[in-house]
């Protein structure tokens, strides 16, 4: 999920929100809502998850390429109007969206053959899943990467619990509670892309991935990126977001002195109070599992038991309905959230509801 506004366009009938073409011994697949930033929807999910299983047992196609249409991202994550609706509806849908959805992002960790995905411009929340599992991942100088989800009163899914709490140091723990998108550097620093490529040599990188393998062709196009920002904070970032609780990391980083600690200081007080302790924990408890299906199991119970949460609803509604900008979440403060307001996202769903392999 993300916090980038959405059409609310939802896809045809005929699916051609995702373009699907074999281009010599490679699988291409194109995210074809450039309107809306490419934004995930439900039967989306469902056609990409077919590909790849159809690509996986074809012996033509030796790789996979994942782009996004337009010059604006790769996917700036799922259509969350859809699940605005669906949670004051008190409806299901997005349970069996993310149901589908993260059970591809464990596909795509898995998948038997290179998994190139395209990472130029947005990539956010559901796109992020869609790429940062894959094996052979691309950024560009126009790259902008983030799990912006505290920000609509939602906790980042997807397995990026999974992948922020793999970050080196504190990192994964910063761009999770602020929901900061970072640059090419900085996706490489945290592990979130592997390669740098110049947006302007795209085309010929795809066109060359249409005739040869891409651990052949990504070292004629692979280069270093310009300079990123969180190397140079990682004493701070590491100190202060090593605190206990989200309180403490806030005072840790007002008494830091550091203009870059301050904003990212202001930038968490104005997220959900009940969303930001909600993502310490679960970025937490994901660095100790063993498996990105054990995450993406948790991050299940915890989206699924978002949704009768009122700051999800009064996200969705400030970001991208109304486009206030001026949320009122409930509780109000990081004080007035209880443990037990904590921990009743991760209360099991109940016996088949919770999210099992495919």
């Amino acid at each position: 999920m993300n916090s980038e506004p959405d059409t609310g366009a939802h896809a045809p009938a005929d699916d051609d929100t995702v373009v699907l073409h074999v281009a010599g011994r490679t699988g291409v697949v194109t995210l074809n809502r450039p309107r809306a930033l490419n934004a995930l929807t439900h039967p989306m999910v469902l056609r990409i998850a077919g590909a790849l299983e159809a690509w996986a047992d074809d012996p033509a196609v030796g790789q996979v390429l994942v782009r996004g249409a337009g010059e604006r991202g790769l996917c700036a994550g799922g259509d969350i109007r859809a699940i605005h609706d669906d949670a004051r509806a008190g409806n299901t849908a997005s349970a069996d969206f993310w149901r589908d959805e993260y059970r591809l992002n464990a596909r795509i960790a898995r998948y038997p053959k290179p998994y190139v995905a395209l990472m130029d411009g947005i990539v956010m929340g559901g796109g992020v899943g869609l790429s940062s599992h894959g094996s052979v991942r691309i950024v560009t100088e126009r790259s902008r990467v983030a799990m912006p989800e505290t920000g609509i009163g939602f906790v980042p899914d997807v397995g990026g619990t999974w992948l922020l709490g793999r970050a080196p140091g504190r990192l994964g723990t910063h761009l999770a509670l602020t929901g900061a998108a970072v640059g090419a550097a900085d996706a490489l620093l945290c592990g979130l892309a592997d390669h740098f490529v110049p947006a302007a040599r795209l085309p010929e990188l795809t066109a060359d991935l249409a005739t040869a393998p891409a651990d052949e062709v990504l070292p004629r196009y692979a280069a270093t990126p310009g300079p990123g920002v969180l190397d140079g904070g990682r004493s701070w970032i590491d100190h202060c977001y090593a605190a206990d609780t989200v309180e403490e990391i806030v005072d840790r980083l007002l008494g830091q002195g550091d203009p870059a600690a301050k904003e990212a200081a202001e930038t968490i007080l104005a997220k959900s109070p009940t969303a930001l302790k909600a993502t310490l924990a679960a970025v937490r408890r994901a660095a100790a599992l063993d498996t990105l299906e054990e995450a993406l199991a948790q991050e299940y119970r915890v989206s699924c038991n978002a949704l009768t949460s009122p700051d999800l609803v009064e996200g969705i509604r400030a970001q991208v309905v109304d486009k206030d900008r001026n949320p009122r979440w409930s509780p109000p403060t990081l004080a007035a959230v209880t443990e037990a307001d904590v921990e009743r996202f991760f209360a099991p769903l109940g016996e088949g509801r919770e999210l099992r392999p495919a």
